[in-house]
């Protein structure tokens, strides 16, 4: 049995760190070695090639490339950049303790809740773009923009997600429906085509429902994508192309706010670069959808002695 948790060293990369741990309970014995030594010997992949880090665990290379994918990572060389940055924003005296906060106690003031909070939200964030492989944005935004049908899965608090997301690709003109209940979900995943693609947004890659719909509209010949934390997860690993977010720490299981960040910042880069794939008629679409509910908002007031123009000026905010 895999141990569940280690002593850290003090100046251990802690994003990396907290991947390591999360997954460890997952690890077969051999991914398990390797996991206890990084821990202990943070910044051995900055002086080891992946050969001599596998005879120092005492396993294989293929199994510390396997270890890399597991916490997400592409391979050996984007796991040791990762350390490196990780390093290169914290020092050795403040990175576990100050930069990735701690669990919350019925007695911490607000100022540190907030502190905990922004220094959990922040990091998050910064795991997640580090993770995002670029060039496979590019080749789902590509494909959303032009699909036939777009279906969106996501039960719980991934459905407040899905929801959003597909009110953003309906605006610039992409035929989007979002599912959170199975039943519905399962008739439109079984009558999509190579045509469309389907997208199931969980944190935990476990949701049954979710899971089951993306394998249907997989199965109905859809190009399927997961959006989710874990990259070993059932979600995942159904998935044609996956989407991974970090979250490094969670205080209020079971659901973590800062998981949303992570998922709304790669769903936010994702509706950004399909509207680039046809920016004319995503400009077109907004402008007409924008002009439609320009009645139900109230103007701007007017400060008093400024003077007025004969005639109301057209909005300036930006479009997308």
């Amino acid at each position: 049995m895999a141990p569940t948790r280690v002593v850290i060293s003090e100046d251990y990369a802690s994003g990396v760190a907290n991947r390591i741990q999360t997954r460890l309970p997952e690890m077969s014995d051999a991914m398990a070695k390797i996991a206890v030594y990084l821990l202990e010997h943070p910044q051995a992949p900055l002086k080891l090639s992946i050969g001599q880090l596998a005879d120092q665990a005492g396993t294989s290379a293929a199994t510390v490339t396997r270890f890399c994918r597991m916490i997400g990572y592409a391979g050996y060389a984007p796991f040791r950049v990762s350390i490196a940055t990780d390093f290169g924003r914290s020092t050795a005296r403040d990175s576990w303790k100050t930069d990735i906060g701690r669990a919350f106690g019925p007695d911490d003031a607000p100022g540190d809740v907030l502190s905990t909070l922004v220094n959990a939200h922040s990091r998050t964030l910064r795991e997640t773009a580090a993770a995002i492989d670029l060039p496979a944005m590019k080749v789902i935004s590509k494909r959303i923009a032009e699909s036939r049908h777009v279906d969106i899965y996501g039960v719980g608090g991934s459905a407040m997600l899905a929801d959003e997301m597909q009110a953003r690709l309906y605006r610039i003109g992409i035929n989007a429906h979002t599912w959170a209940e199975v039943h519905s979900g399962l008739t439109s995943a079984a009558i999509q085509n190579k045509d469309c693609v389907a997208i199931g947004i969980s944190n935990t890659g476990r949701t049954e429902e979710t899971f089951q719909m993306l394998r249907e509209a997989g199965r109905a010949g859809a190009l399927t994508v997961a959006i989710s934390n874990n990259p070993t997860s059932p979600l995942a690993e159904v998935a044609d192309m996956r989407i991974i977010t970090s979250v490094h720490e969670h205080f209020l299981q079971p659901d973590d706010l800062s998981a949303k960040h992570g998922q709304l910042l790669v769903l936010d880069l994702l509706y950004l670069l399909i509207a680039q794939e046809n920016f004319d008629r995503s400009i077109d679409n907004l402008a007409a959808s924008a002009l439609a509910v320009s009645t139900h908002r109230r103007p701007r007031r007017t400060p008093v002695g400024a003077r007025q123009s004969r005639e109301p000026q057209p909005s300036t905010e930006s479009i997308i």
